[in-house]
């Protein structure tokens, strides 16, 4: 077991290092890259406020939200009530679960497919209604 969790650390660390290489030298970004840059939500931010459409999750306490940016979320919430929004367009503020790692993953995905959707997993704080409806 120590040896198959070892060789994935391995893994991880070596696809890894080609961005974390690349980071290290000086760039001066030309402004095409400044301007969509500026233009994305921090992919790291340990906290979200996102909206979309709410829908039922795996299980009776997580739900999914697909968000008007073409992101996907698993939320789950110990304050906000989601159940009464399946279905509608919401909004949603909250903690991004690992957040850190979260931001390595989505930022290593943009390098390999910069058209590629974000997917987490948020833990909701608070919940408002826009649309008792989702945009078809």
């Amino acid at each position: 077991m120590k040896s198959k969790f070892s060789s994935l650390l391995l893994f991880v660390s070596c696809a890894a290092m080609p961005f974390a290489v690349g980071a290290n030298y000086a760039q001066v970004p030309d402004s095409t890259t400044q301007s969509t840059q500026d233009n994305s939500q921090d992919k790291s931010a340990d906290s979200r406020t996102l909206t979309g459409c709410l829908s039922q999750g795996g299980d009776a306490k997580s739900f999914n939200l697909l968000a008007d940016d073409g992101s996907t979320w698993v939320l789950r919430s110990k304050t906000a009530t989601l159940s009464d929004h399946v279905g509608h367009t919401i909004t949603v503020s909250g903690k991004v679960w690992h957040g850190t790692m979260h931001g390595a993953k989505e930022k290593t995905k943009d390098a390999v497919d910069p058209g590629a959707e974000e997917h987490g997993h948020l833990n909701v704080t608070t919940v408002s209604m826009v649309s008792d409806s989702c945009k078809k």
